[in-house]
């Protein structure tokens, strides 16, 4: 019983492995900008999916793609949240900074 294999203790929570704790996000290489209204009550979002960089220039990126469209947003999970339909400013922004970018979605 070398290994340790708690799940859950009262003092501390939820315990999971280093392997469970990052999943890492496979990217066939392209950017996808999608413009989504599901689960936000009819408002408009932009999202940006696909991008294969570190956290902190995520972070970085979106605060870039925030200050360029005027508007607020999120990183969530890998994926940059951006408020309105800014498709159009996304995609050249990105498409200089030499990321492959599609148009996904409606």
């Amino acid at each position: 019983m070398s290994e340790n294999r708690l799940v859950y203790s009262t003092q501390t929570g939820r315990i999971q492995n280093k392997e469970q704790r990052k999943p890492s996000i496979v990217t066939d290489g392209v950017v996808r900008i999608r413009r989504e209204t599901k689960g936000r009550k009819g408002k408009g979002m932009t999202t940006v999916t696909g991008l294969d960089l570190p956290e902190k220039e995520l972070k970085d990126l979106c605060s870039q793609l925030k200050k360029l469209c005027g508007t607020g947003g999120a990183l969530k999970s890998g994926i940059i949240e951006i408020q309105g339909d800014n498709r159009d400013k996304i995609k050249a922004t990105l498409e200089q900074l030499g990321h492959n970018v599609k148009l996904a979605g409606g």
